[in-house]
């Protein structure tokens, strides 16, 4: 056999092998959202959102477009190889791109690392609609449901109200254990963050008592 023959054979193998492998990337449908992989086509309005003070208020600074793009690629990629993430979000009435929701697990060293935790942010013209809650919601229910975790974490800058907020109409409770993150420069009145966590075990005592926007 020559050696153009064992390098085909190679190649057809090496294929066979990535689609064995090939993960497969989990997305939720709410009432109103879609929680999806991310697009090229979101970059743009991602960057827009991440250079809006106001929506960037409670982080060390608003982000420029290299930065956000970059972001938004490690999110992506993110996705990819495990199958779930922090999901870009699709208001579906519109069509449009409004932001990310979903789980992620912290690369900075926590107190309470390793972990995985829920998060969000999208665009002001999205707040006060109950987005973040309805995402949120098919997030956790991903998180018990399908990929069986048994604990999840949420945190926020102490003087995030709005963030909290969310937390508690998702019931997580507040665990009284605030600490400094890493990342925020020592000094900073965004420094000092609150601890949320919810267990699988109250998440499915709390899915009897409202209307699930999404399935297990």
């Amino acid at each position: 056999m020559c050696s153009g023959d064992l390098a085909k054979i190679y190649s057809v193998y090496d294929t066979e092998i990535r689609n064995i492998i090939m993960v497969q990337v989990i997305e939720v449908e709410t009432d109103r959202l879609k929680l999806r992989q991310w697009k090229e086509s979101d970059s743009p309005f991602f960057a827009e959102m991440n250079s809006d003070p106001v929506v960037m208020e409670y982080y060390p600074s608003v982000m420029s477009k290299a930065e956000s793009d970059e972001m938004a690629n490690k999110i992506q990629s993110l996705i990819s190889s495990r199958g779930w993430g922090l999901w870009a979000v699709k208001e579906k009435h519109h069509k449009k791109f409004i932001g990310f929701v979903g789980l992620h697990e912290p690369i900075h060293e926590l107190p309470f690392s390793p972990c995985v935790e829920i998060g969000w942010r999208l665009a002001k013209e999205s707040w006060g609609k109950g987005y973040a809650t309805e995402a949120a919601k098919a997030a956790l229910n991903i998180a018990f449901g399908q990929l069986d975790l048994s604990k999840v974490y949420s945190f926020a800058s102490v003087v995030n109200s709005r963030s909290r907020a969310v937390m508690d109409r998702l019931n997580m409770v507040n665990t009284h254990q605030n600490f400094e993150h890493p990342k925020v420069p020592v000094g900073s009145l965004l420094r000092e963050h609150v601890l949320y966590e919810i267990t699988k075990a109250q998440w499915k005592k709390f899915a009897r008592f409202m209307v699930s926007d999404s399935k297990w």
